[in-house]
């Protein structure tokens, strides 16, 4: 009986540590740069201050300093210093981009939320030199003095430039403006309000910081009120970063390739950034035109895991995509499935018209420059496409190769001139071949592409059936895998991505080891997952 007491007070140590070590882990995980991994979507205090109209607006969920410590917690210990200079170069460089200077300006205090946004102005709205599209800064404060202490340096500095300030009063609110920059640099129109002591907002001019505190007032007017908005945030569920851009947007700042015809283009896009250890995740939802609906995985399934079990072959890219001749005729990813099944680029018509008359799945490798498809047996016929093929001047013909019955697709030409004069000799290059094996059926341009089907699995194809999986959309109506060097391709060719570059004064993609997409259709909108691979191919 006297061991009760001596166990009872026991049980309470052991509870009293462990409630402390779970809250002692708890401090240390919500400080921790590495949270910036699971941090969840909400409403940003600053989204009250952006007109639902605004073209493009970005919300960080972090302060600056963060950022650079994920990038050297995360990063292999030999690469740290690198990875966390990379990471604050291209901090700086956005900063410095709207006249601020980080290291001296904003470090002390900078708190999250931290956000950007495009605001279109009517012309002639303020009479202060602001352009047609202004921007707006908004800046969370660890603490009051913080905020008060930049804004009292900020224009204290400006001052001694030469800036002559305005200041006055906007709903209550005091305002400053003027011509402000960094020292040394060109001036611009500035204008900034101090909100509830810890929230600056700097604005390109007067009138674009008095457009932001009239829709603050309005749920109707900005976008935290907007119900398409919050009901994204809510699909999205994580994210580190938040991105919204409308539909005039997509094209001039986001660089997306879209229909010419109105009815054919997409609505607004919301997009959502996080970290993955060393790798950078994207989800975003992007709304489709009317009458747009992307395929869905049915029983066609089967027949796409089986392809995959039978490509052994080293693959530089991997793309599995459901019923391949409908997504041809929606004119916004027309382009992306021709260069995801090989199509852009090719020497000749065969991949092109495969994936126009297959509705069923596709499969689509390459390495270098060589495509191969893989299909359903009868989807496509045979007979439709070698029809189709003739129509373009090539001749098919059965070959026997190790073994295996093909049939192959030639177009005779003239050979090159002849040194003695003699006639020139016709010549047949291969322009493509089929080859059906059980209820599969496999086009290549390449007869020593066969063996890819035949011989012991290849690294690269794991490796990109592994950036598949780690996407997580099995069900996806696209996907697409790209090694290092074809990803590097990809991006650098993308307007956004060649903008960061240039803030960050150097290259981005040297890390880069792989990228993989994934595109699934849902009620009126489009499903995006992206999956960037940095370091470890």
């Amino acid at each position: 009986m006297k061991a009760r007491p001596f166990l009872a007070v026991l049980l309470a140590l052991v509870l009293v540590a462990f409630g402390l070590g779970i809250g002692g882990w708890w401090l240390v995980w919500q400080r921790s740069a590495l949270r910036l991994q699971r941090l969840p979507l909400v409403i940003p205090r600053a989204a009250r201050f952006v007109p639902r109209e605004a073209p493009l607006s970005l919300y960080l969920f972090s302060d600056g300093n963060e950022v650079v410590d994920y990038a050297r917690a995360v990063a292999p210990p030999r690469q740290r210093r690198q990875a966390a200079e990379a990471v604050a170069r291209l901090r700086d460089g956005a900063f410095a981009a709207v006249g601020l200077d980080y290291q001296s300006e904003l470090r002390p205090w900078l708190a999250a939320p931290v956000a950007l946004a495009l605001i279109d102005v009517p012309a002639g709205g303020s009479g202060d030199g602001d352009s047609r599209q202004g921007w707006l800064l908004a800046l969370g404060s660890r603490d009051d003095d913080g905020a008060r202490r930049f804004l009292q340096r900020f224009w204290q500095t400006r001052s001694l430039a030469g800036t002559d300030l305005r200041i006055s009063t906007y709903r209550g609110m005091g305002l400053i403006s003027g011509q402000g920059a960094l020292v040394g640099r060109s001036p611009m129109p500035l204008a900034t309000a101090l909100v509830d002591d810890d929230l600056v907002l700097i604005a390109s001019g007067r009138g674009v910081l008095e457009q932001a505190l009239d829709v603050s007032q309005i749920d109707e007017l900005n976008q935290a009120g907007q119900a398409s908005f919050q009901a994204g945030l809510q699909r999205l569920g994580r994210g580190a970063a938040l991105l919204k851009a409308e539909p005039e947007a997509l094209e001039r700042w986001l660089g997306l390739p879209l229909p010419a015809a109105a009815e054919q283009r997409p609505g607004a896009l919301l997009m959502s950034l996080r970290p993955e250890g060393v790798n950078l995740r994207l989800s975003a939802l992007l709304e489709l035109p009317p009458a747009t609906d992307l395929p869905e995985v049915g029983a066609d399934d089967g027949v796409l895991r089986d392809l995959l079990e039978t490509l052994h072959g080293p693959a530089a890219s991997l793309a599995l995509v459901q019923d391949p001749a409908t997504v041809a005729t929606m004119p916004l990813l027309q382009p992306l499935l021709s260069r995801m099944a090989g199509a852009e680029g090719a020497t000749g018509p065969l991949p092109a018209l495969v994936v126009a008359s297959d509705d069923g799945p596709l499969l689509a490798a390459a390495r270098g420059d060589r495509w191969l498809l893989g299909t359903a047996a009868d989807r496509p016929e045979a007979t439709a496409v070698e029809t189709s093929l003739a129509t373009q001047g090539l001749i098919s013909a059965p070959l026997e190769v190790d073994g295996r019955s093909l049939l192959v697709w030639t177009r005779l030409q003239a050979g090159p001139p002849r040194r003695d004069g003699r006639p020139e000799q016709l010549q047949a290059p291969l322009a493509g071949w089929r080859w059906q094996r059980d209820a599969q059926a496999w086009w290549g341009e390449s007869l020593g592409q066969l063996e890819s089907l035949d011989g012991p699995e290849g690294g690269g194809s794991r490796q990109r059936r592994r950036q598949l999986e780690a996407l997580a959309v099995p069900d996806a109506a696209l996907q697409w895998a790209l090694d290092g060097p074809g990803g590097r391709a990809l991006l650098s060719g993308w307007l956004p991505w060649q903008r960061l570059t240039a803030l960050a004064g150097g290259p981005l993609s040297e890390p880069v080891e792989g990228l993989a997409l994934a595109l699934k259709g849902e009620p009126g909108a489009m499903l995006v997952e992206g999956l960037l691979g940095i370091g470890g191919d």
